[in-house]
């Protein structure tokens, strides 16, 4: 590596392949004039009792002010060497550098004339990254009848009529009060015929206002993320639930189901965008594909990354990365927390180095106008058919009112989408894709891990 002398003295010394100190010597002469300027500045606007404004001699200001004045502008000067050494020598480092904070502590401010500051740096490896010899399974979800009778079904039931029967049937969901034996547990909530258990299901049937039904918490919900679900509260909470629970009925609900009429398909897709039944079929088969799509390319994306990291040799600086995470969490993150996540921690930071390179690599850029497009496109699908002329007219003061809003974070969003989705698309045409068509619930279980 080849480092370029700068005005002050400025070393780095390597402790480890990755990582090491960048050491700063400053002589009285490196600040003492920015001192003396910063002085005659104080000077002339000080106020102060028994002087005339602006006549303050400069030796009253450096008995009053002068250890303040010299910490500022030493820290100032120590600030910008420090970036511009990192820039000028094209040290790409991890995090920020980490000041030594036991050497600067011992500093005299009141005495010292000459100072050394010494930071920590870690550095990134120059890591070889070879994607085309990659294989990769791309899975394309079929659309199948049953997929579609199903979502017609769900539809039917959105947009159907809601009636209070006296006795339930099979399908019906019922409201009412959900209590624990104990009574520790009370709450009014809907039991959805759906989301419960089997058992529980042919219990809802034939019931009607005020009975009880009584089940076993554990055994009426598939997991404790349906549970939660369902009692609307937190997964750790629901997994304490335990024991013989009493649900007494205040009330049922039953959908009529709406009926596969143009009404209906207007209500769906809007006013006359299909108008025959065999329409509305290759419509929603249509739209049940684009979502398997989305579900299918999350995968694959996610497929990506993995197989990029797994495959990716890069070496790190964990003893320099480890004291850089408890220092920018100010010591609020312990080193057991620390070393419980440094695993997912390393596989964030080895995936953003690769993006990275394969953004400089590949000149893969994010333009201003793509941002401005792609939020016009967002506004576009929030609003749908419903975009008025004038909304139209006004897109791109909407866009722009949006992406200032939220602190800039709305346009960095937009931004890394935009990049990330570029990056992806990219790295498709290099990798190498195995297509393999598989059916919905043989993909639910690749997803689950349970293939």
């Amino acid at each position: 590596m080849s480092i370029k002398p700068t005005a002050l003295d400025i070393t780095l010394e390597k402790t480890h392949p990755l990582s090491g100190s960048i050491k700063i010597t400053l002589n009285e002469g490196d600040y003492q004039p920015k001192v003396e300027e910063k002085v005659k500045q104080y000077a002339k606007k000080a106020d102060l009792k028994g002087f005339r404004k602006g006549m303050v001699p400069p030796s009253v200001i450096k008995r009053m002010y002068g250890k303040s004045i010299i910490v500022e502008e030493v820290n100032h000067l120590l600030s910008h060497a420090l970036q511009d050494y990192i820039k000028d020598n094209k040290l790409t480092i991890l995090g920020e550098p980490i000041p030594n904070y036991d050497k600067h502590a011992e500093i005299d401010w009141e005495n010292q004339k000459n100072f050394n500051f010494e930071y920590e740096i870690g550095l990134v490896d120059n890591f070889k990254l070879d994607i085309k010899a990659k294989k990769v399974k791309a899975y394309a979800i079929e659309v199948g009848k049953e997929e579609v009778d199903k979502t017609i079904s769900n539809l039917q039931n959105q947009y159907g009529q809601m009636t209070n029967p006296e006795i339930s049937e099979k399908g019906d969901s019922l409201f009412g009060e959900l209590k624990s034996e104990d009574e520790s547990f009370s709450k009014d909530l809907l039991l959805e015929y759906e989301k419960v258990e089997k058992k529980l299901q042919e219990k809802m049937s034939g019931v009607k206002q005020e009975d009880v039904l009584e089940f076993d918490i554990k055994k009426a919900f598939k997991d404790v993320e349906a549970c939660a679900e369902v009692l609307s509260i937190l997964p750790a909470e629901a997994k304490q639930l335990k024991g013989a629970f009493k649900f007494q009925i205040k009330k049922i609900n039953r959908v009529i189901k709406a009926e596969l009429s143009q009404d209906f398909f207007d209500k769906v897709f809007g006013k006359d965008t299909v108008t025959t039944e065999p329409e509305f079929l290759d419509k929603v088969k249509a739209e049940v594909a684009k979502g398997y799509e989305r579900e299918s390319g999350r995968f694959l994306e996610q497929t990506i990354v993995d197989t990029l990291v797994d495959n990716t040799k890069i070496n790190f600086p964990e003893e320099f990365l480890r004291k850089w995470l408890s220092v920018s969490n100010e010591g609020k993150v312990s080193k057991e927390d620390i070393a419980k996540e440094f695993p997912n921690y390393l596989k964030e930071l080895k995936w953003s180095l690769i993006k990275k390179r394969i953004t400089e690599e590949n000149q893969i850029k994010v333009e201003h106008a793509d941002v401005i497009n792609k939020t016009k496109e967002l506004i576009q699908a929030q609003f749908g058919m419903r975009m008025s002329p004038e909304l139209e007219k006004n897109m791109v003061s909407f866009a722009d009112n949006y992406l200032k809003g939220n602190d800039g974070e709305n346009y960095m969003r937009i931004y890394n989408q935009l990049q990330s989705e570029r990056i992806f698309s990219f790295l498709k045409t290099q990798l190498s894709l195995q297509e393999k068509k598989i059916k919905p619930e043989e993909f639910q279980r690749l997803v689950l891990g349970q293939e």
